[in-house]
């Protein structure tokens, strides 16, 4: 895929950083999203919303933001809630739609609604009954906050006795947790860009973690996780996991560009959606720069493809 050539002139701003649990990994996509942009001829600055008053946006005279944040107050509806007010055009998903892509649990019910496969799920608290919910979902199962990124707060259970430690490692990052039944199998994700307004869906990737492990360190950091792109799936089955993509994308009314954690059963290759991603990393590690290389576009392209989709979601006027 060979997107169109682009030109982005004005001042942008580049959204980096921010107060999240993620912020780590968000200065590292900014980065290399403010270098790539400035390669390209974009006049990019950035802006780190934990560094600076979001009253400075308005002030730096921004024609147009890339929003680089991930997790809370950037990848939520927060931000794109403020860049409204400022009427500065941004990068990704909408208010609503940010907002609904963040809370796993909203996902997972719209995506019900439509028919698109997802694990079962139930939403735990700490007077769960660990033992019924065992029966219920199975194990192992998977622990989680049902507000956070990057596997933040993520438990595997194998045993009920180990449920009340995971519910507390959870709930230290959401008062809102859930418990998921585990989907064994095939780890794969599928990103998915606009270009000239159409949502495209890119190459899968399938990711080989150690001991099946794809945790936040072994996402970032680490270098023993093996991604394959091509996926080495079967056409067809591709091509269905895609549909199922696209349509969980536009169920949840994104636009610009995000990305599908999907696993794929042994036993039967049925496949699961898990959780949407609105505003995907973009570092050296990353996943959606990856399949877009498979696609043929280089990182400046992909940047430059994602800027130029900028836009504001709300009238300038109503009534």
């Amino acid at each position: 895929m060979t997107a169109k050539r682009q030109f982005v002139s004005g001042k942008v701003g580049v959204l980096l950083g921010g107060k999240s649990a993620e912020r780590e990994v968000s200065l590292k996509s900014g980065t290399g999203v403010l270098q790539a942009l400035k390669r390209k001829g974009v006049d990019a600055h950035p802006f780190d919303p934990s560094d600076q008053p979001l009253a400075a946006l308005e002030q730096a005279q921004f024609e147009r933001v890339f929003i680089a944040l991930h997790g809370r107050y950037g990848e939520d509806g927060s931000i794109q809630g403020v860049l409204e007010q400022l009427r500065i055009p941004y990068t990704g998903s909408g208010i609503m739609a940010s907002a609904i892509a963040m809370d796993k649990l909203m996902t997972k019910r719209i995506w019900m609604t439509e028919n698109l496969p997802t694990p079962r799920f139930i939403e735990i608290n700490a007077h769960t009954d660990w033992s019924s919910l065992a029966d219920t979902l199975g194990l192992p199962l998977i622990v989680k906050p049902a507000h956070e990124g990057s596997t933040l707060g993520l438990s595997r259970v194998s045993t009920p006795d180990q449920l009340p430690a995971a519910y507390a490692l959870a709930s230290k990052y959401d008062s809102c947790v859930f418990a998921e039944a585990f989907v064994d199998g095939k780890e794969l994700t599928c990103a998915i860009l606009d270009v000239a307004g159409k949502p495209t869906a890119l190459p899968l990737i399938r990711i080989i973690a150690p001991n099946a492990n794809y945790d936040y360190q072994n996402k970032y950091f680490g270098n023993q996780t093996r991604y394959l792109c091509p996926s080495g799936l079967s056409p067809a089955l591709e091509t269905r996991i895609q549909q199922d993509v696209l349509a969980s994308y536009r169920a949840l009314g994104c636009r610009g560009w995000g990305r599908v954690d999907v696993m794929l059963r042994a036993r039967d290759e049925q496949h699961f959606l898990l959780e949407m991603n609105s505003s995907p990393g973009m570092t050296e590690h990353s996943l959606v720069p990856m399949a877009a290389r498979e696609a043929g576009m280089t990182y400046e392209e992909l940047c430059m493809t994602i800027l130029a989709g900028a836009q504001l979601e709300l009238p300038d006027r109503i009534g």
